[in-house]
């Protein structure tokens, strides 16, 4: 069977909520159900068959040829299959997915990744701020599976995560991997201010020295750290990035002291 393909046909004229398009969603739905699914946030209401044409009929493997930054919530919830999307993603693009691949071509939002606990979620372009974040309010960030993030994050990627894998390709902006409780953020092309604010937990890999550091983290001076070299091997193996972030010895700084203080940042000394 040929994947179930959502063929854009002109841009969306409101925001839409694509949670209902998930492999779980649509199984077992005849072509006429789904073409009626509303995906409008607004009075319009638009409907599935007024923005994509349909082909193909395997649901556990969906693309959306052609994509929009008023695709929200995109793969949100999703817990099995595969869904590729051709072009860009709006806001919450795998939110609170527990399971399954979600590939965006593109670049994502705000709120990428946000709650996820298993899965995977690979974006090829950039993402908005708070990937792998919460909501206001929320407790908890990022719980599980792998965030990718191919090009550049905003700001407070891995705002409070608490397990998984983040990995960042071209630099994050300001407060990566802040409030953090633990979970890994592995990030390629220099950080902004303060990485690691008020983490509590958790390890933060870096490819360079973090430029500015709030000052009740603590130098730990050149380590040799075990964990930080099977990460890199993992990276690699993965085809999430093609060289190591650290190569031998790294510099190690433990923090944030202004909370629990049993965090970490690895940055590579070379």
């Amino acid at each position: 069977m040929t994947s179930l393909t959502f063929t854009l046909v002109s841009e969306p004229p409101e925001r839409l909520d694509l949670s209902p398009l998930t492999p779980q969603g649509l199984a077992g739905l005849s072509r006429r159900t789904i073409e009626q699914t509303r995906l409008g946030l607004s009075k319009r209401g638009a409907r599935v068959g007024d923005l994509f044409r349909l082909s193909g009929e395997d649901a556990e493997s969906i693309v959306f040829a052609g994509g929009s930054v008023r695709f929200d919530r995109l793969g949100a919830g999703m817990t099995e299959g595969a869904i590729r999307v051709t072009g860009d993603a709006g806001a919450q693009a795998g939110r609170k997915m527990s399971g399954g691949s979600l590939t965006i071509e593109g670049s994502a939002g705000p709120h990428a990744g946000s709650g996820m606990t298993g899965g995977r979620l690979d974006i090829h372009g950039d993402a908005g701020d708070f990937a792998g974040g919460p909501f206001t309010g929320e407790m908890r960030g990022m719980n599980g599976g792998v965030l990718v993030i191919r090009g550049r994050a905003g700001d407070q990627a891995g705002d409070r995560m608490r397990r998984g894998l983040i990995a960042v390709g071209g630099g994050c902006g300001d407060y990566a991997g802040s409030r953090m409780i633990a979970g890994t953020l592995a990030i390629a092309g220099g950080v902004g201010h303060l990485p690691g604010y008020l983490m509590r937990r958790g390890s933060i890999l870096l490819d360079r020295p973090p430029a500015t550091l709030s000052p009740s983290f603590t130098g730990s001076g050149a380590v040799e750290s075990v964990f930080a070299s099977l990460m890199d091997r993992y990276l690699i193996a993965e085809n999430i990035f093609d060289k190591p972030l650290l190569t031998g010895a790294a510099g190690r700084y433990c923090g944030d002291n202004a909370v629990l203080g049993k965090g970490e940042i690895l940055y590579s000394l070379r």
